[in-house]
């Protein structure tokens, strides 16, 4: 029986592979061939039109509002608590933390996880592998820059970069 099933999955993959090739030209993990990244938002509660790759990695209370994209391979930690607006992408690899374990492990355990409220606002890019520290308020319209270490808020319309990252500029943004 199991041999079967693996021969099915292995049948299956092989077929979805082939057209999301074909289609698309990419090759994904297994989950986003077989999981739709909109019904995974729904499932969780996220806002319409937002979707989420089957690779995301998400943890406690997590609110997205609408037509929201994340990437694959990210990490949404909302035991702290975690909300992102709408119309926002969260490219891959990128990481928003509500919580540490900082205390908790220089203690030997003695200490507890510390947790504190993390935000994103609307219409925001978070470029890849940036890391958003627990209870980083990121502000409305914001463009924070790839491999980034988010450490401290963003205020509205800003431009942020680095690691540590800082503000370089504000959004220029052209009506269509």
């Amino acid at each position: 029986m199991l041999e079967r099933l693996l021969r099915d999955l292995k049948s299956l993959w092989l077929q979805r592979h082939r057209d999301v090739a074909q289609r698309y030209r990419r090759a994904l993990p297994l989950g986003d061939y077989v999981v739709d990244r909109w019904e995974k938002a729904k499932e969780l509660g996220f806002g319409e039109g937002s979707s989420i790759y089957d690779s995301v990695l998400v943890l406690g209370d997590v609110q997205v509002g609408r037509d929201t994209w994340i990437g694959p391979f990210v990490v949404l930690d909302g035991s702290g608590g975690l909300t992102i607006g709408s119309h926002c992408s969260i490219s891959a690899g990128v990481q928003i933390y509500s919580h540490d374990s900082i205390q908790w492990a220089l203690t030997g355990g003695s200490a507890s996880y510390a947790h504190a409220a993390t935000s994103i606002g609307d219409n925001c890019y978070i470029g890849p592998s940036s890391v958003i520290a627990k209870g980083v308020q990121i502000g409305k319209g914001c463009l924070v820059g790839a491999n980034s270490l988010v450490l401290a808020d963003i205020p509205d319309g800003s431009i942020a970069h680095g690691t540590p990252c800082r503000i370089v500029g504000q959004v220029a943004v052209d009506s269509p």
